[in-house]
């Protein structure tokens, strides 16, 4: 029964948070079509309320942990979830995102995407697609942010193995950046697929910098190192065994 109970808990807030995100994207279209910070107001609004709203609506407590970066970064984080997206974007000033090209086709998200910053991938053209970014990337920095990367380059199931793609290190040595790893645990509660949203702590967890200057594989091995390595210990940390899952 509360199972069950949950799972129409859970069907509701879906239905408000993707409703709430079509009446803000309206509401403010006009100033974000004339300036990035009515765009980044307006995403910013999103995300902390939905964080509010998924505290009393489905019991999902969210907490931010570590030095947020504040300068010009690259963050590398782990994906699990669309909630990790939004915690990390709540806590960090001027987010913009690598993220899948189709994306930008899509209502809302497409407008709202592009005013923020956001650089489009396409993911199919493998060698061609991390050339354009690297310049795509280069020409966005104009203007001062945190650039997030997926490493991994899609969400991955908790516990699921999924490898650590080139892309963040071709964009670490190009920008000259330091590199931000992110950890979490947001899958557990907020799964990838599906409709239910259990109740917890999701944790996002920012670790300490990986300075420019390391080598391409050795800074590959040591960000799968850091986020794995932490990200497994936050969700034993809420009773989810990583080693176990398929």
């Amino acid at each position: 029964m509360a199972t069950a109970i949950q799972w129409v808990r859970s069907l509701i807030f879906m239905i408000v948070i993707y409703a709430w995100m079509l009446i803000l994207g309206i509401v403010f279209a006009p100033y974000a079509l004339f300036t990035k910070r009515g765009a980044l107001q307006a995403c910013k609004t999103y995300a902390r309320s939905t964080i509010w709203l998924a505290s009393w609506m489905v019991g999902i407590r969210c907490e931010v942990r570590g030095n947020v970066p504040v300068d010009e970064v690259v963050i590398g984080a782990k994906h699990q979830s669309f909630l990790d997206i939004i915690m990390i974007f709540s806590a960090i000033p001027h987010g913009k995102f690598i993220m899948k090209r189709e994306l930008l086709y899509t209502p809302v998200i497409g407008l709202y995407a592009r005013r923020l910053g956001c650089i489009p991938v396409d993911r199919g053209r493998k060698g061609a697609a991390v050339a354009k970014m690297v310049k795509d990337v280069a020409k966005e920095f104009s203007e001062p942010g945190q650039l997030v990367i997926y490493p991994q380059g899609t969400r991955v199931a908790p516990g699921a193995k999924k490898p650590y793609k080139v892309g963040t290190a071709v964009l670490y040595e190009g920008l000259g950046f330091p590199c931000v790893p992110v950890a979490t645990n947001a899958g557990v509660f907020w799964p990838r697929t599906g409709v239910m949203r259990k109740p917890g702590l999701a944790i996002v967890d920012f670790l300490d910098p990986i300075e420019p200057g390391v080598g391409r594989d050795q800074f590959l091995e040591r960000l799968e190192d850091v986020i794995e390595t932490r990200s497994n210990a936050l969700m034993r940390e809420v009773g989810f065994e990583p080693d176990g899952a398929h």
